[in-house]
């Protein structure tokens, strides 16, 4: 069905998957492997402990090589030795406040780990379809109302927004000097917003941080409560990626373009609503405060304007805020109970998949 992941489609499918390791990485090799995709993954080693990958158990069924995609000469020789069908860039250092204090680490990965992609990409036989996978913080962003289309500047005031916004222009450049005919891969980039899900440890993130004050009793210390955030689980951008690379595959250069993977307009909520939904939720005696000492700066609203991908993917935002935190408390109490998160996470694509709202 268009708009939808087509199991079919992925078959038998060969994947080279970068950021395999991480929260995003993880869910996305899961879900290709539960539909017969064969899957090639190259990362660094997980970034947190806890990890997602280690967890549910993510290498079984997949090739994982732990790589930098600083280092072109291993990057090019995994890459082509695989030569993949569908390649997927999502390999990143994608933290704000990471970037204030590492803003040559993080443009090194994310723009010429970026450059490294597509040059090995070039040398690969078999490749049709290419997502590089960005962020919603790579617009200019003007603090206005409404959302950002994909033909809006872009820009980026941290290195970690500036850096994405840098490789959003690099996917151009790629695109039009060396992957613009019928002989060559389509390539497109993808824009979600802030994605929520079980498994994510990653420091300095709201709901990571949220759950781990909960589980030590303790109160979450919130240094924004008023910023307002495109909230989506994390099975609803994938699904984004996923039916944008089918497009890429089947139908070649008209799909490749920039697109936004964003929540419908009702899931563009403030810091503070999704903090009061989250201790609903939780269910016990947990609660959060404001942190009012100064911070690095952050952009206060962002907004995705998904009005290309709905009227030429036929792609919709499944799962809303609330359903989307009910799985996380799921997925989350499941892990504290010694629960298989491996099973969780595969009955949440299922529910996903067939449309549980």
């Amino acid at each position: 069905m268009k708009g939808k992941v087509t199991p079919e489609f992925w078959e038998g499918k060969k994947v080279f998957l970068t950021g395999h390791t991480g929260f995003k990485g993880s869910w996305l090799s899961l879900w290709l492997c539960s539909m017969g995709a064969t899957v090639k993954g190259y990362s660094l080693e997980p970034p947190t402990s806890p990890s997602m990958y280690m967890d549910a158990a993510i290498a079984d069924g997949i090739e994982s090589i732990i790589g930098d995609v600083r280092n072109y000469d291993h990057l090019h020789h995994e890459i082509t030795s695989f030569n993949p069908d569908v390649l997927i860039h999502m390999a990143a250092q994608p933290l704000v406040r990471l970037s204030y204090e590492q803003p040559q680490n993080t443009y090194a990965i994310n723009v010429m780990g970026t450059v490294n992609i597509l040059e090995a990409a070039k040398y690969c036989r078999s490749l049709k379809a290419i997502v590089n996978v960005t962020t919603d913080k790579c617009y200019e962003n003007k603090e206005w109302v409404w959302g950002y289309r994909e033909d809006e500047p872009m820009g980026g005031y941290d290195p970690y927004s500036n850096s994405k916004g840098c490789a959003e222009l690099v996917t151009t450049a790629y695109r039009k000097s060396f992957f613009f005919d019928e002989s060559s891969p389509a390539l497109a980039s993808g824009r979600a917003g802030n994605v929520i899900g079980g498994g994510d440890w990653a420091l300095d993130r709201l709901l990571p941080d949220a759950l781990r004050a909960f589980e030590k009793k303790e109160p979450l210390i919130v240094r924004n409560p008023y910023a307002t955030r495109p909230w989506q689980h994390v099975l609803d951008c994938l699904s984004g990626y996923l039916v944008l690379a089918e497009n890429l595959f089947n139908n070649g250069n008209a799909y490749a373009e920039g697109w936004n993977f964003g929540p419908k307009n009702s899931d563009v909520q403030p810091v503070k609503l999704v903090l009061d939904k989250i201790v609903d939720y939780w269910g016990e005696d947990v609660s959060w405060k404001h942190d009012n000492r100064g911070h690095p700066h952050e952009a206060q609203l962002l907004k995705l304007d998904i009005s290309k991908a709905a009227a030429k993917l036929n792609w919709y935002p499944t799962w809303s805020l609330d359903l989307a935190l009910l799985k996380v408390v799921d997925w989350h109490k499941c892990w504290i109970s010694g629960g298989s998160v491996r099973d969780v996470t595969l009955q949440q694509i299922y529910e996903f998949m067939n449309g549980e709202k």
